[in-house]
Parts: structure tokens; sequence; C-alpha cells
């Protein structure tokens, strides 16, 4: 069993965690008020780049997830950062309109930018989208990849997420990718940054091995992976990654703290 006497604070995963699909996952408000009650600071990490910041609290406050705003740490947050660190450079979005609002603050530049911001884009992939990604890359554009998924979690199942794409950029063009979003130890360093806390007293929590669990344990973190949201027992058995700590659901956590 995992020793977590010496956790002072968590960073969670959001969707798959909390939540599936629209309904919060049972037991995940009792977890949230447990942690409140005993002031353990968290933030609530997520890849998600279709809704912005505005969108999400909203969607999780209706779900009864009591979560702050402040609380919530998107990898959109991350590359507004990274850009401000930048200098404000130009860019050229690929992203969902929603979550576009949220680098209102950048120049634009459709020709020749100099990151190419690429999030969650639906359906909306096509040939014709990535000979123009692939023809400004090779033009000196550098891509800004906010995470690098490999799938995610709808009620119906698996969907292949954007990283088959980043990856397909990556490997016609030559160039890597700046990643900001999980599992970029970047990432958890802001979120850890945040927090004010050392990684040796902070504990993962995710249902993703790739990005929550690896990622976090490279960042020098340990990690719980939930039986819940994207969670495969083949995939699990069959990886070189290997948990702290496997649980069925986030609902088991405060049992684990008392």
């Amino acid at each position: 069993m995992l020793d977590l006497s010496a956790v002072r604070g968590f960073l969670f995963d959001i969707d798959g965690v909390f939540y599936v699909g629209k309904q919060a996952i049972p037991g995940a408000a009792e977890t949230l008020s447990f942690l409140r009650s005993r002031h353990i600071p968290c933030r609530f990490t997520t890849n998600t780049t279709t809704r912005s910041l505005q969108t999400m609290h909203a969607e999780l406050v209706a779900m009864g997830l009591s979560l702050d705003r402040d609380e919530i740490f998107t990898a959109p947050h991350a590359a507004v950062r990274f850009l401000r660190n930048e200098g404000s450079p130009s860019i050229h979005l690929v992203l969902n309109s929603n979550t576009s609002s949220e680098f209102a603050e950048f120049p634009k530049d459709d020709r020749h930018p100099k990151y190419i911001v690429v999030g969650d884009i639906g359906d909306g992939w096509n040939y014709p989208l990535m000979n123009r990604l692939f023809a400004m890359v090779m033009d000196g554009a550098t891509l800004l990849a906010l995470h690098k998924g490999r799938y995610w979690q709808v009620a119906e199942g698996l969907r292949m997420d954007i990283g088959a794409f980043i990856t397909g950029l990556e490997y016609v063009t030559g160039k890597a990718a700046v990643v900001v979003g999980k599992p970029s130890e970047s990432f958890f360093r802001l979120a850890l940054d945040d927090l004010g806390l050392p990684p040796d007293q902070v504990v993962m929590v995710g249902d993703d091995l790739y990005n929550d669990i690896d990622g976090a344990q490279r960042a020098g973190l340990r990690a719980i992976l939930v039986r819940t949201g994207k969670f495969r027992e083949g995939i699990t058995a069959d990886s070189t990654v290997k948990p702290d700590l496997i649980i069925d659901s986030i609902a088991d956590l405060p049992k684990l703290l008392r």
C-alpha cells in the first residue's frame, strides 16, 4: 500500500477521474468535500482543449463538482505562459473556436507564424490542413502542441486523440513539436509551482497511464491510477509504466488518507 502520510497536496486529472461524458463519477463530489475538510490543496489538470476554462468550470459546477476556477490548470493555460515567456510571438491557431479566445493577446499570422498552436479540432483534420501546417513548419514555424495524447474517453468508448497528427507532422518535417500539456515535465512543474509544493509531497491521480502516470513519475511525483475513464486492464498489464497504486475510483481516495 502506498504511504500517503507525507502527502501535502494532490494533482488530479479531471475527465475520466471526476466525470465521464456529462456525468460525475459516483463519490467524486464527496471526495472533493473530504479534501476541502482536510484543507488539502489541489490542482485539477487537464489536456482538454475543446472548451475554454470558463466553459469547463461552468460544466463541472453543473455536475455538482465544486472546483474553483483558479484550481483548474489547463494545457491552454500552460501554452499562454510559454508564449508570454517567448515575448508574445506571432501564432497560427489550430483550435476549437471556444478555446481560441484564450490566445487573443497574441498577434495572428496565417502565413508565416512563429508558432502553430495545435489542439483538438474534432473532425476538422484532413490532408489539406496537414499539408498547410507541413508547409508552415518547413518555412520555419514551430509546432506548439497543447498536448500529445494518444486517446481519450467518451461515453461510447475510446477515441483517437491529436497525438497521431502531431507525431505525423514531426515525422514528415523532421522537427520536434514543443509540447506544453501532459505528459511534459514542464506542465507538471508549472502545476507544482502553482501549488507551492515540491514533487515528493504531491501525488498525481489520473486515468491515463501515459499522460498522467508516466508524466508525473518522470517529474518526480508518485502517481495513482484509477480504474475509471480511459483505464484499460490489458493496456496497464502490458505497459512498462507502473503506477505506485491502482484504485477502483476517486471515491476510494479518502479512506487512504484517514
